[in-house]
């Protein structure tokens, strides 16, 4: 009995003391929607890491199958390939809920972010097909541009899909990896576990605090062309936030010392040129900071504050390139202070 009494003190001691290595943060990693993810979790010792990541990528995995145009087996390939009218679609729980938060963006951003831009971004070729490099013409583009407008698609509570003009087409890119981000979270914390930090592709949501019990802290990226992935241009605090980031400083063509981006104004069918070369969102939601970070590129910086600063728990960086070179900061209200 006295030494069943001992072992049961160590054991108890073991658990109630701080900074006895009980918490360790496990690394999960991997690959998914064409990309890469990272997860951290604070764990005890008896966390069975190997079937969280199957969980996990068969999660990954269902979310890609509904919303990758690089698959034609995928629930929004076979919508864009549906060229009729005015016929019903029944969806997924997850491509619904991201057509919800879809609609919202388009109308919050008067079309700054727009789903059913595709033709316009496989047009300028950054999309599906072969990247063009040239300068489409300008009755091309145009032409186009009729049947684009996220208003051309109908969404019914019984999770269904109508196109009101049958040459539509969605592409999710924008939003769908922050939903993913979303997605795990949700897993995680379902699982029972409240600490960890997500990053999928670039786009992060953190819950809880580091085994030390500090914030996590992420770093944005430095935005510009030949800077390293790891190399940080800002570090911001996270918890209980996401944060997701939009640039042009990666995927661009030049001609005749011109850039034109990937980041496309679905209101004109044109590459922008305000400046913008990096946005970061905070908000509650990946789903949301992702699609809001790609508006806030369309809109440039004045616009886009406003609009970030009339958002509740929504926060952001803007990040400018001057006409020299020099890089310029527009933080909201909530992020001047960091």
């Amino acid at each position: 009995m006295q030494i069943f009494n001992k072992i049961l003190l160590v054991i108890t001691l073991f658990v109630l003391l701080p900074g006895c290595g009980l918490k360790k943060e496990v690394p999960i990693e991997g690959k998914t929607m064409g990309t890469t993810y990272h997860i951290k979790i604070v764990s005890g010792y008896f966390e069975n890491v190997a079937a969280l990541k199957k969980d996990i990528e068969k999660r990954l995995e269902s979310i890609d199958k509904s919303m990758s145009t690089y698959r034609n087996d995928s629930e929004i390939s076979k919508f864009n390939t549906l060229k009729r009218a005015g016929q019903k679609v029944y969806i997924s729980k997850d491509f619904y809920h991201v057509m919800t938060v879809a609609k919202k963006l388009y109308k919050l951003t008067n079309g700054a972010w727009d789903g059913t831009i595709k033709p316009i971004v496989d047009l300028w070729g950054f999309g599906s097909s072969e990247p063009k490099e040239v300068i489409p013409a300008k009755q091309k583009i145009k032409a186009l541009l009729c049947p684009i407008g996220f208003h051309w698609i109908q969404i019914f509570d019984d999770h269904s899909l109508v196109k009101k003009k049958s040459d539509l087409s969605l592409d999710l890119a924008s939003i769908a990896k922050g939903y993913a981000v979303d997605a795990v979270a949700a897993l995680l914390t379902r699982g029972g576990i409240e600490n960890y930090l997500i990053e999928i592709g670039g786009e992060i949501y953190a819950s809880g605090r580091r085994k030390d019990g500090r914030p996590w802290k992420v770093g944005i990226n430095q935005p510009q062309k030949d800077a390293p992935f790891n190399l940080v241009y800002k570090a911001i605090p996270l918890h209980d936030m996401a944060l997701a980031t939009s640039g042009d400083y990666r995927n661009f063509f030049e001609i005749e010392g011109k850039r034109y981006s990937h980041v496309i104004d679905p209101r004109t069918g044109y590459p922008v040129h305000n400046g913008v070369v990096s946005v970061s969102i905070i908000a509650n939601t990946c789903t949301f900071a992702d699609g809001l970070a790609t508006a806030v590129m369309v809109l440039g910086p004045e616009k886009g504050l406003v609009l970030i600063n009339g958002l509740d728990s929504v926060e952001g960086l803007i990040v400018v390139r001057e006409d020299e070179g020099t890089l310029r900061d527009y933080y909201s209200k909530g992020l001047k202070d960091l």
